[in-house]
Order: structure tokens, then sequence, then C-alpha cells
């Protein structure tokens, strides 16, 4: 099965939230499968520039982040906006899944 599929990503998001009752406890369900299965750190471009995801992460107001570092210097990135390198890591899957279900 094709996991980057409407299908195979639709069971993704199934597999992330089926023990949820409500928004944040399905952003949660899909941290906890991102901690899980994405090879953090890797490189990405934003805005041009070059940075590496060493992170996802919940902010106080539930939503997904990637925290970016560049020399140092850190920012957190709605998880919608970086785009995955090519080749993806390892687990990128999970972030084609909540993109999906978030409606990014």
């Amino acid at each position: 099965m094709d996991k980057r599929s409407g299908a195979g990503l639709d069971a993704l998001i199934e597999e992330a939230t089926v023990d949820t009752y409500d928004e944040v406890e399905a952003v949660n369900g899909f941290l906890a499968v991102i901690d899980e299965h994405l090879d953090v750190p890797f490189t990405t471009t934003v805005l041009g520039v070059e940075v590496n995801v060493v992170e996802i992460r919940l902010t106080n107001d539930c939503r997904m982040v990637a925290r970016c570092d560049r020399n140092g210097i850190r920012q957190d990135i709605g998880l919608a906006e970086p785009p995955l390198p090519q080749p993806p890591p390892a687990g990128a899957r999970w972030i084609d899944a909540y993109r999906r279900w978030a409606g990014c």
C-alpha cells in the first residue's frame, strides 16, 4: 500500500486518532506517532534558508510545530509550513497524514 495515497494516509489518520474524542486529543495522537516514527533531526529549507528540524512539538494552544534551528537560533514553524526534503526522512508519511487531517 502506498502510504502517500489518499487511502494510505486515511489509514494512518485512523491509526493516530483511533482512541481520541476531540481535536486536542487527536493532535496529541499525531504527536505521539510522529515522535515514535519520524527521524529527526533533518534538514529542509524555510524562506530559502537551510534549517535543521530538531523536534516536533505542541505549542500551548495545541498547534503542532517544527522546531527549526540555524546556527543556534531556534524558531517554531507550523508543521504545515516547511517543505519536506527530498528524499524525505523516515516516518515523514505521518507528517503527510497530519497535513491531510488538518486540511493543510
